[in-house]
This record gives C-alpha cells, sequence and structure tokens, in this order.
C-alpha cells in the first residue's frame, strides 16, 4: 500500500480525535460557575474581580492541592481603558488538574492586616477531576 493511500484515513482519524477531545482552558469568574469537573491535563484559569489599592487580597484558603496543582502565582491586571489610578482590575490563578479526585477551591477575599474582620468576598468552588 502507498503512503498516500494511508494518508487520508490517517488524517481523518486525527480530525475525530481532535473534535472529541475536551478543551484545554477552562475559564471561570464567579462561583455560579461551579462545581466544576476537569478531565486530567486540563488547566483551569480563574479571574476574580480585585482592586488592591483598596488594601483587599484575595488569599487562597484551600488550593484543592490533591487534584489540581498551581502553574503560576496570582496575576493582576488593571483594564488599559480604565484610565483611572486605584481603579478595580483583575486577579488571574492557573491550575493544572493532575490527579483524579476532588478537591476544594476556596479564597476569601479581605485586608491582611486584620484578621479578626470576616472576608467581604469568598469564591468558593468544588472541583471533580475524572
Amino acid at each position: 500500500m502507498s503512503p498516500t493511500r494511508l494518508l487520508l484515513p490517517l488524517s481523518l482519524a486525527l480530525l475525530a480525535a481532535c473534535a472529541t477531545s475536551p478543551k484545554q482552558n477552562v475559564t471561570v469568574e464567579k462561583s455560579s460557575d461551579c462545581p466544576l469537573t476537569l478531565n486530567q491535563g486540563q488547566n483551569l484559569i480563574l479571574t476574580l474581580p480585585s482592586n488592591p489599592t483598596t488594601g483587599y487580597r484575595w488569599a487562597i484558603q484551600d488550593s484543592a492541592g490533591g487534584v489540581l496543582r498551581a502553574l503560576s502565582p496570582e496575576v493582576y491586571s488593571n483594564p488599559e481603558d480604565a484610565g483611572l489610578v486605584g481603579s478595580a482590575g483583575q486577579s488571574t490563578w492557573r491550575f493544572q488538574a493532575f490527579a483524579p479526585g476532588t478537591g476544594r477551591l476556596l479564597l476569601t477575599y479581605s485586608q491582611p492586616w486584620a484578621p479578626e474582620v470576616p472576608p467581604v468576598k469568598a469564591f468558593d468552588c468544588a472541583i471533580k477531576v475524572n
């Protein structure tokens, strides 16, 4: 059998495999996007509204460490069109689902120097990795 005869079936098989594989990145921006089911190897990109100029910061309380691995630290970005010093932006974290199981991703938004004051916001998401 000539190599060109194998090219079409091989191409179709590769195309079918790509069509059925889950998307590599899953983006979450609010707790209502949860609970979340990921496949092993998928990346989770978490983006939450943030404004560190007010003294408030997001802190990871539970990182679902048994099923998620952090790929990067928190990255804060301010929209370029805001044009105002002190305007709100967003904080982004990247995780990868590395092991099957369940976990909880919990972040709280508070002023770190005032631990006696309850957080003003929380992000709580149940994670399942297949």
